[in-house]
């Protein structure tokens, strides 16, 4: 994945969407990949948005919603615990962990484990393999969402906690009003495979009432670390304002016009509850050099602020910085509206006449 600014603004003025309401769900459909992007804040759904306005495009309405999913979900997070079941009680939970075989990849599910193998190599898998592996583990081998959702994060470089948690849950059933499962023709149709006799090679109503295959019967647990592989870099000059990024925002035009010190600030208290793998850390320290002059720091706010107590501090809101003190200024949102509600098309509903579509 590119990680130099011009290239991937350069990857968003030349993105075709001409197609993607037909073949997005294909493997090799019209999905932009602009999700790392995204979910580290160094850009917004608004830009790329107003992006697709200024070539004049005429702008598919179903790719305008994958990118208002995005932001109900984070309003979601505003406002719920996405830690917990959301609607309802995850039904038919068994077990506790993740099955063995989706973490060794060896399920026997051909597009599945070559699926896993490129989550670990590259941090980045389709969006619909996403799903047929919430759909396995949840539904197949009727384990709790939340310890998978947090192998997912650990490995994706476009991990974002909200997106993750709330689309694992509605596969799940606990955010949706029934469960997602995918079969063995479903997977061959969009991933271009012919395999038979899987433990999927089933109807639709036998999924539903399968009992745990004897691929998927052994649970484990995860001990999932961050290793943070990264010392403090640079110098705060007392007399300028600090702009604080973090893990959720590496926006580099964010007050770009403000004499100010940079930092990054890298909490390790945020990193144990919200564990990352080396490589997805690599990527984001990657995309953070397009920062000017950024200064480096490894500390917890709270010591960060005491030390700093005489310079004012920015930060952009987020539910997971709220210990945060000082001038928040607001993400670019795509909309204006960002209250609750219980569904997204009650939402999209409310909000769509803001776009020209």
């Amino acid at each position: 994945m590119k990680t130099d600014l011009k290239e991937i603004i350069n990857i968003v003025d030349n993105i075709d969407i001409s197609n993607y309401h037909k073949d997005r769900n294909f493997i090799d459909g019209s999905i932009t990949k602009l999700s790392p992007y995204i979910s580290r804040g160094l850009i917004s759904t608004k830009f790329i948005y107003k992006s697709l306005k200024k070539r004049n495009l005429k702008v598919s309405e179903k790719f305008i919603q994958e990118l208002a999913w995005r932001e109900y979900w984070q309003i979601i997070w505003k406002n719920k615990n996405i830690n917990e079941d959301l609607k309802q009680k995850q039904k038919d939970v068994e077990n506790h962990g993740i099955p063995t075989n989706i973490v060794n990849h060896s399920t026997g599910i051909n597009v599945i484990d070559q699926a896993i193998k490129e989550l670990y190599s590259h941090g980045y898998i389709h969006n619909h393999l996403r799903m047929y592996i919430a759909s396995i583990v949840c539904n197949i081998a009727k384990c709790h969402w939340k310890i998978p959702a947090k192998w997912f994060y650990y490995n994706l470089i476009d991990g974002d906690w909200g997106s993750n948690a709330l689309s694992w849950q509605w596969v799940c059933g606990s955010n949706s009003s029934k469960k997602y499962i995918a079969n063995q023709d479903n997977i061959n149709k969009y991933c271009y495979d012919k395999q038979k006799n899987t433990f999927l090679d089933r109807n639709y109503s036998d999924l539903y009432n399968y009992k745990i295959p004897n691929k998927l019967r052994d649970i484990q647990s995860l001990d999932l670390k961050t290793k943070i592989p990264i010392n403090n870099r640079g110098f705060i000059d007392i007399n300028k304002p600090i702009l604080l990024y973090n893990y959720y925002n590496i926006d580099p035009k964010w007050r770009k016009d403000i004499n100010a010190n940079r930092v990054l600030l890298i909490e390790p208290s945020f990193f144990e509850k919200n564990p990352i793998s080396e490589y997805v850390f690599d990527f984001f320290l990657k995309l953070a050099e397009n920062i000017t002059d950024l200064i480096v720091v490894k500390s917890e706010f709270k010591d960060f602020a005491q030390k700093n107590k005489n310079s004012k501090i920015y930060f952009k809101e987020h539910p997971l910085n709220n210990h945060y003190k000082g001038n928040c200024d607001e993400r670019e949102w795509m909309f204006k509206n960002q209250n609750y509600y219980p569904s997204f098309f009650k939402f999209w509903n409310a909000s769509k006449n803001e776009l020209e579509i």
